[in-house]
């Protein structure tokens, strides 16, 4: 990305806190406003619930903001449990609002092996069933899959009623070429788990899923992040 061409840090070693985003948000949503309907996703490339947003709270008064002068629609995607927090707010965005929680296994060994960073699966299964519950339209965003288990859409069938499935090769934005260039599947290999990096592992998971869920309830690669029709 650019921004990263004039930084000596890696991406994902640094944070940049944009302290003027909510003034931002206020004129460009008013701008836009005045052209058509405005969809919003956020987030894009950064995760809204980050670590610092316990302490900056900027994605809590962005959306302040957005329950003062609501978009048609917002798609909020994170790997965080920390979304709970917002639930107040949710629930005044309820109608036009999806939130898409990134579920890629439901296998914490494999988590820790391929993103040990990432937050704990058991904490991110407890935040959807919770928003799901709250009546806040939800979806388990299996991107980019991982290695799971048979019984993984039993489990998401008791947490959200949407499911979207991508992989490295549809995800990436260059048909897997970036990936590639990073050597996941070295990661695959050294795991024992190399069948799952492959351009039809998705096809064996989505029948899995097609078990439990309803085909309108199932969505592939880019549709599922496009807002509901």
């Amino acid at each position: 990305m650019p921004i990263a061409l004039f930084r000596e840090e890696l991406w994902g070693d640094y944070v940049d806190v944009k302290a003027n985003a909510k003034s931002l948000l206020i004129k460009e949503l008013r701008r836009e406003k005045q052209k058509g309907p405005v969809t919003i996703f956020m987030s894009s490339s950064t995760d809204p619930y980050q670590p610092i947003e316990y302490k900056e709270e900027l994605t809590r008064n962005l959306l302040e903001t957005l329950t003062e002068d609501p978009p048609d629609f917002l798609f909020i995607q994170t790997r965080s449990p920390m979304v709970t927090r917002d639930l107040d707010l949710f629930q005044k965005l309820k109608d036009r609002l999806l939130i898409s929680i990134t579920i890629e296994t439901d296998e914490d060994s494999i988590r820790k092996q391929f993103s040990p960073q990432a937050p704990a699966i058991r904490g991110r299964l407890r935040a959807l069933k919770e928003l799901h519950a709250n009546g806040i339209q939800t979806q388990a965003a299996i991107a980019p899959l991982l290695p799971s288990s048979p019984n993984f859409p039993k489990i998401l069938r008791d947490h959200t009623n949407r499911i979207t499935i991508d992989d490295f090769f549809m995800g990436d934005g260059s048909g897997g070429k970036r990936t590639k260039q990073l050597n996941i599947q070295n990661k695959y290999e050294s795991e024992h788990v190399h069948h799952w990096y492959d351009r039809d592992a998705y096809k064996k998971l989505l029948r899995r899923f097609q078990q439990e869920f309803l085909d309108e309830e199932l969505f592939i690669s880019q549709q599922g992040f496009l807002p509901p029709t």
